[in-house]
């Protein structure tokens, strides 16, 4: 006998206003924001984007590599020293690394079901910090003062992530505003990441950005 599937449910937040008053009600797809989070799949996720983020570039050179020590140094016999063919073994100093790191690439792979199943997590366990806002549109100059009232008025605190089309017309100031701001990071709805999600503490999504994500995510 087969286990029946049970449908997500659609989740209700409220539609602010920069301002913070409430404009009216957004509903979630719960395909994507009310799944049950999987700690196992976001895991695996932030792994690989924390490997595929390492250069890879460390490089040390072999006894082979290293310049120079051609010449044996001393005779063979007769010294009371131990015998040495070259200056640059290991044994010296300026010799080569046993051993050492070689150019390597971390990159690891993961399915897109996965990544897709890592994102709806991530964004379902941090629904309740989650706040959705109609656009930055009311944001008609760009200053960093501005940005600072938005974020007092939708009461946002300590690391706050922005999820937001900024090349679209109405939010337009929303980048400038934002970018002197420590503790902001905007983000493109088709660059978000489970890395980022996990660590902010508040997330600002706009309804068109809600839009993007519930089409790509949604199964």
């Amino acid at each position: 006998m087969t286990k029946k599937a049970t449908k997500n449910m659609e989740k209700t937040v409220q539609l602010l206003s920069i301002q913070g008053t409430q404009l009216g009600e957004v509903n979630l797809n719960g395909d994507v924001f009310g799944v049950e989070p999987n700690i196992h799949v976001m895991h695996l996720a932030l792994k690989r984007q924390l490997n595929n983020a390492r250069q890879g570039s460390a490089c040390t050179k072999t006894r082979a590599e290293v310049r120079g020590g051609g010449r044996k140094p001393w005779k063979q016999k007769g010294t009371g020293r131990a015998r040495a063919g070259s200056l640059r073994s290991p044994l010296f100093a300026g010799g080569g690394v046993i051993f050492g790191p070689k150019p390597r690439d971390y990159a690891t792979s993961l399915p897109q079901k996965a990544r897709k199943l890592a994102l709806k997590s991530a964004l379902s366990a941090k629904l309740e910090a989650t706040i959705v806002v109609k656009d930055f549109s009311e944001l008609t100059e760009v200053k960093t003062k501005n940005m600072v009232k938005v974020l007092a008025d939708l009461k946002a605190e300590g690391k706050i992530l922005i999820i937001a089309d900024t090349r679209a017309e109405e939010n337009k100031n929303l980048e400038l505003s934002a970018r002197n701001l420590p503790n902001v990071k905007l983000l493109l709805p088709s660059n978000l990441n489970v890395k980022d999600l996990i660590e902010a503490q508040t997330i600002i999504v706009t309804e068109a950005a809600v839009s993007e994500l519930t089409e790509r995510l949604a199964k």
